[in-house]
Order: structure tokens, then sequence, then C-alpha cells
């Protein structure tokens, strides 16, 4: 199995479940060491089986860090779990790979978006990426090998119902990516990637109007008709009262894994289309 990405250490944020669990899988899988970055009490068995799993199966290094990254001292103390048990022996400290993957939805329709949930969204959505890259950015490359990764969405593009807060927020991540872009250029490369459904059981807990609105997102996405053959009978049939079927987490952290490559070198400051085509759009 090929490893390139051997002796690289990657800090994802939100990573016990759904995508960030899938980045650390595909990201180990490669060579990587991990930091698995969570919140919730609720989450920490999760956390600890996916280091676990990764260690084992890999024979990588696993950390689980489990804190809030939306408190003031949140993202400083993320960097000093991370220092306590990745600092080589010559005193060396350095993060390779960043992905700021932890979100929260918060949907709403319009008339009824709370100031709660709008603050709560742009705390974990916009705010927290900024800070993580900021308590990072001492422990950056200087050779411009450094890669950041923002998860945004494909809500930025489309205007999706009931989405004011997490668009909204998403959006703003977006475009931060593109400062840091600049002002990071000799240090790491900035992109985003755009995913829309995914096959994480996000949407189990979605009122059931916006379940009916994720059929026109998946329906416009060309790849993502099911194959007979190769999509399972159970994603068959789900996809058919959702439009097409979402993505395999692997397609997604497949992506990343492309943009932390030393060959993606040259792309920065992106929004990487990672929805299957349901958007398309000219870079």
């Amino acid at each position: 199995m090929s490893r390139p990405f051997q002796e690289k250490l990657v800090i994802i944020t939100g990573a016990s479940r759904g995508l960030g669990a899938g980045l650390a899988r595909y990201l180990a899988g490669k060579g990587a060491d991990v930091v698995i970055n969570y919140t919730s009490d609720n989450s920490t068995p999760a956390a600890k089986e996916l280091a676990e799993e990764l260690q084992s199966q890999h024979g990588v290094k696993a950390v689980v860090a489990q804190v809030d990254i939306t408190t003031p001292e949140g993202p400083e103390k993320l960097m000093e779990i991370a220092k306590s048990n990745f600092t080589k022996d010559d005193g060396n400290f350095q993060i390779d790979f960043l992905i700021n993957n932890a979100g929260v939805v918060n949907p709403a329709p319009m008339g009824s978006v709370t100031l709660g949930d709008f603050e709560n969204t742009f705390k974990l959505n916009a705010r927290a990426p900024l800070f993580v890259i900021q308590a990072a950015m001492p422990y950056l490359p200087n050779d411009r090998s450094g890669r950041i990764v923002n998860v945004s969405s494909i809500t930025t593009s489309m205007g999706f119902w009931w989405q004011t807060c997490y668009a909204g927020t998403k959006g703003a991540l977006e475009a931060m990516t593109r400062v840091w872009a600049r002002e990071l250029g000799e240090r790491a490369t900035v992109n985003s990637i755009n995913p829309g459904a995914m096959a994480t059981g996000m949407y189990t807990g979605l009122p059931k109007e916006m379940l009916e609105k994720v059929w026109s997102l998946n329906y416009m996405a060309p790849l993502a008709r099911t194959r007979e053959g190769i999509d399972s009978q159970e994603t068959i049939d789900a996809a058919k009262d959702m439009g097409g079927r979402p993505a395999y987490l692997e397609e997604v952290a497949g992506i990343v894994g492309l943009l932390c490559m030393p060959e993606a070198g040259w792309i920065t400051g992106q929004v990487i289309g990672s929805n299957g085509g349901g958007v398309m759009t000219k870079g």
C-alpha cells in the first residue's frame, strides 16, 4: 500500500464520527499520524475506538483531543495536546495538514431563525476555523508544503432552503479561505471543499420538509445516479426517495487526500467541487 503521508501529522476537527472519521481513516491509511478532535462526552467512546482502529490497522499514532474549539482557549489547548504527543526527540514539532471539518447545521426557515441559532452556527462553522489556524500557525511548515482544507458545503452555491445559518457561515468560511491562501502562501496551501449529501446519517434527524428538499440536491448531481451491481441494494432503495445516492465518505475523503499531496502544491484559494457535479463552478 502506498503511504505518501508517512511521518506527516494531521489535525482533524470534528473527527469522531461521520466525514471527520472518514477523513481520519483515509489519511491514516496513507500513513499520516492523526489528532482526532471532538467536543461532546458522548463522542468519547467513538473517538477512542477510532484511534485504536487507526493504530491497529495502519500502524500510525492516533491521539484523541476532547476540546471545544469554540471557546477562547480551545484552539491553543488543541495545539498543546498535539505538541505533547508528537514533538520529536530533537524538539521539533510540525503540523503538516489541518482539516477544519467540525460544523453544525441548525436548519430553520426564514421567520423562525433565532439569534442563538445563528451565533452557535457561526461560532463553530466560521469563527473556530480562524482561531484554530491562528493557533496552528507557529507550527506550520516554512516551505509551502503545509495543507489546510476547510470543509464547506454545496449549500453556499445553491440557495438551499432553510440554510440561512449554515450556508451563510460556510460562505464566510469560503471567503476567508481565499484570504488565508494569500496570507499563508509561504507556509501552506489553503482550500475548501463543498460536499453535498453524504452517507453519514446526518439527514435522519432533519425535519420531513427538509428531507424532501434534499431530493433536488441529489437529483442535480450526475454522479449521484445509482449503479446496479456496484451500489448496495440498500443504497439503491434509499436513493429512490432522495433523488440519488449520497456520496460515500471515502469519495469525499479522497478529494481531501488529493489536496494534501505534494502534487497539489499549485492549488490554493479554491473551492474544490466534491458533490458529484451537483454544483459546477468555473474557478
